[in-house]
């Protein structure tokens, strides 16, 4: 494990593995570790790069508003200190939305985008979607990270057989400093890129699971918008797909970073 201090924050990572760099980027309230069963394949190929966003995990957790495009720039930051050029950034939830986030700032970074049950949005646009927005606002501050952890965990894993995994959910976010947690909660809402995806050139992977909280037209909707993208679907997958389908999720990165890296090569191979 590795911190690097970065403008008045302490920024945790992990790496793994050798060639193109690749950026593994967690949930709201969770960590690198969203990405442990999928590790250990990706870095058969390709170094990984794994860090918690400021406010989260091993992370520093600094005062004042947080918010996507702070995170990204953290992660920009990141990726400038230790020399990585043209990564790979794989997203999952807020994660996803770090990465819409550094394809826009810093395209020169950007490889490819995978974007695992997130968007290029937190807006409310109906009635419906403003009362749920109300709705987690009240239940962060009467509840705070454990009580909402409660309630997170039987919707990520309803089977039965999940239940080791649920506990999981439940010991990491309430493990969250509740205050950090807010900000970074708070931070997500109003967030939007929408107007501005046919800015990003680069591949990308949207990644849905049959059982996301968001359904699969919205993720074909913006998917569209794209100039080069592409949708994949999980079975019997909810949001947390890293954790319950690690397998599949890792077959359809590795297929799609194969796909790019060749495009890549023959690119090269031409203008040479």
């Amino acid at each position: 494990m590795s911190t690097l201090q970065l403008d008045g924050v302490s920024l945790h990572y992990e790496e793994a593995g050798q060639g193109i760099p690749v950026l593994l980027l967690h949930g709201l309230g969770s960590s690198g570790g969203d990405w442990e069963w999928v590790i250990p394949r990706l870095a058969n190929g390709y170094r990984l790069i794994v860090p918690d966003a400021r406010g989260h995990g091993r992370s520093s957790k600094p005062p004042g508003a947080y918010g996507v495009p702070l995170f990204a720039r953290d992660i920009a930051g990141l990726c400038d200190a230790l020399g990585l050029t043209r990564v790979h950034v794989v997203g999952l939830s807020m994660g996803g939305m770090m990465g819409f986030q550094l394809a826009l700032d810093r395209p020169d970074l950007v490889r490819s985008l995978v974007i695992v049950n997130s968007g290029p949005e937190v807006v409310a646009r109906t009635l419906k979607r403003k009362f749920e927005f109300t709705v987690r606002r009240v239940l962060l501050r009467l509840l705070g990270p454990k009580g909402l952890a409660k309630m997170l965990a039987p919707r990520l894993f309803p089977k039965p057989e999940q239940a080791a995994l649920r506990e999981r959910v439940l010991t990491g976010i309430s493990a969250n400093d509740p205050d950090a947690y807010r900000r970074a909660t708070l931070g997500l809402l109003g967030w939007s890129v929408m107007a501005r995806l046919p800015d990003i050139r680069c591949p990308v992977l949207a990644v849905h699971s049959e059982r996301d909280y968001t359904p699969l037209s919205a993720k074909q909707a913006y998917v569209d918008l794209l100039p080069h993208a592409r949708l994949h679907v999980l079975t019997d997958s909810g949001h947390a797909a890293p954790l319950d389908q690690p397998g599949p999720l890792t077959d359809a990165v590795e297929d799609f970073l194969r796909t790019v890296d060749a495009g890549s090569a023959q690119d090269s191979a031409l203008g040479a």
